[in-house]
């Protein structure tokens, strides 16, 4: 696949950039700081020599005094040094360091927090589909998700299935994340049922068989790895009894898809219907991530079983977005989205399908899904 440019724009200042492995930050930062100094924590020599001696960056530097951007890829691996990149950024203002991880796990153990207001936070999702353009296929995406590593690959069934081992073994095992690996393997499959769904902790600890409270645990682990997400119920001036669970999502429909056991109970309707919720879901993330804006991403859920999948709420206004695997739209399907803008009517409600025309419908603008994702790009809505 030829290169593909990105929504994400690096800041001036140094900055985190994290994101799960196979998201292509390293590919970024290549070709955005092509006069960085690049320092490659994975490399055997490298690692020992700055676990070891943090100060030889330093030494490194002062060696060379016109570079003015370095880029340590994986800096998780030795969180030691952020204690002398402080110090650095200090001394040289001029000097931006480009931090990338996939965990940072390690790195609020290690006082992550020292960098606060020095080194902003950031983050690299899978591929957004206007990104793509062209080479975007709906049907590709929910079957083997948005990864780079992966959509790069002729076989990628195969390569996800070696993804999520290389999470298993590297990430997690090597890191001692967990103690019980078996667990943890059967959790990570237990928790696929709770994608696009309300998380009951309990439900995921009886169906792996492992205490709530490790359960609990294992759920950080996968935020902490960016792997997956909690969504929060939207509660802003609530008029109705809501739910208290969040929702749960896994990060990339293909992972999703490669760790969701199939069998002839499972509908595969049901199955497609989720991983396209949760592609929709991570595209709204990156949407919000990359467009420099201070939107939280919810969702709207009363006790009596009415809900909307979406609510993105930010200084742009109140989006409702409800999501339909199907190719014509029912009266049920829009109950939600009018209760809740009963509730709200400031908000602006739309119904992603799978259909091919744009409709309105009680007053609710329907759009083909594909559609939509293609035109979402950072700051800006595909509906203005």
């Amino acid at each position: 696949m030829e290169t593909i440019r990105r929504f994400f724009e690096p800041p001036k200042q140094s900055f985190f950039l994290f994101g799960p492995r196979g998201t292509g930050k390293s590919t970024l930062v290549r070709q955005e700081f092509r006069d960085a100094l690049y320092i490659d924590v994975l490399d055997p020599e490298t690692f020992r020599t700055f676990s070891a001696t943090p100060e030889h960056l330093r030494e490194r530097l002062a060696a060379d005094q016109g570079i003015s951007t370095v880029v340590i890829d994986e800096i998780q691996k030795v969180p030691g040094l952020l204690d002398l990149i402080h110090s650095l950024i200090e001394e040289r203002p001029g000097l931006r360091f480009v931090l990338t991880g996939s965990s940072s796990r390690k790195l609020k153990r290690a006082g992550v927090d020292l960098l606060a207001g020095r080194a902003l936070l950031c983050r690299l999702h899978p591929f957004m589909a206007a990104e793509m353009g062209r080479h975007f296929s709906l049907e590709k995406a929910l079957s083997t998700g948005m990864l780079p590593v992966v959509l790069g690959s002729d076989k990628p069934a195969k390569v996800l299935r070696a993804y999520i081992a290389l999470y298993l073994r590297e990430e997690v095992q090597m890191e001692g994340l967990v103690r019980n690996i078996g667990a943890f393997s059967r959790f990570l499959e237990a928790i696929s049922f709770a994608h696009g769904g309300q998380l009951s902790i309990s439900t995921v600890a009886r169906d792996c068989q492992v205490e709530r409270k490790v359960v609990e645990g294992y759920v950080t682990v996968l935020e902490d790895l960016l792997l997956g997400c909690r969504l929060p119920v939207f509660t802003k001036r609530a008029k109705r009894s809501l739910v208290t669970h969040p929702k749960f999502y896994i990060f990339d429909a293909g992972v999703y898809r490669a760790l969701r056991p199939r069998g002839p109970l499972d509908r595969p309707e049901e199955i497609d219907g989720l991983a396209l919720e949760g592609l929709v879901c991570q595209h709204l993330q990156a949407w919000i991530d990359y467009g420099a804006d201070d939107s939280l991403l919810c969702y709207w859920r009363t006790r009596s079983g009415v809900e909307v999948d979406f609510v993105i709420y930010g200084a742009q206004g109140i989006y409702a977005l409800e999501v339909k695997n199907a190719a014509r739209i029912q009266p049920q399907d829009l109950r939600g989205l009018k209760s809740f803008t009963q509730d709200y009517p400031e908000a602006r409600a739309f119904l992603l399908y799978r259909g091919k025309e744009r409709l309105v419908k009680d007053g609710i603008l329907c759009l083909p899904c594909e559609e939509f994702l293609r035109s979402l790009r950072p700051g800006s809505w595909p509906v203005d």
